[in-house]
């Protein structure tokens, strides 16, 4: 059997995460927001949610973002944070305000939006 060695940026990158030493910390909380377009309103919707991303870019207490399409008019937004320092900071936030300010032209109902523990997680790197 021949053993393929794979490149040697992804030797390094293995071995910098394998003599990782600083303590990770998982994020705690997060946010599940679910939203339903207004019939023909979906790719507005959808452009409005991509233009999102460099905000939630900028937020330096939201570890992760995600805007995801569940299917046709079906959408939702996705967040983590470490703290309830971040979430606060995001949900009184530039995209919260944006949502808000368009849900009744945009969305029907009004957002559903879920406030969440984390429990177990798996993220890159650990």
């Amino acid at each position: 059997m021949r053993i393929h060695n794979p490149p040697c940026h992804v030797l390094a990158i293995r071995a910098s995460i394998g003599v990782y030493s600083q303590e990770v910390t998982l994020d705690k909380f997060a946010i599940l927001a679910l939203l339903q377009a207004k019939p023909g309103k979906e790719q507005e919707v959808e452009e409005f949610l991509k233009s999102a991303q460099p905000l939630a870019v900028s937020e330096a207490g939201t570890t992760t973002w995600y805007a995801v399409k569940l299917g046709p008019g079906r959408f939702g937004i996705f967040d983590t944070f470490k703290n309830e320092e971040g979430r606060t900071a995001h949900v009184t936030g530039p995209i919260a305000k944006a949502l808000f300010a368009r849900a009744e032209e945009l969305f029907d109902p009004a957002p559903q939006v879920e406030m969440l523990e984390i429990l177990a997680s798996k993220a890159p790197g650990i």
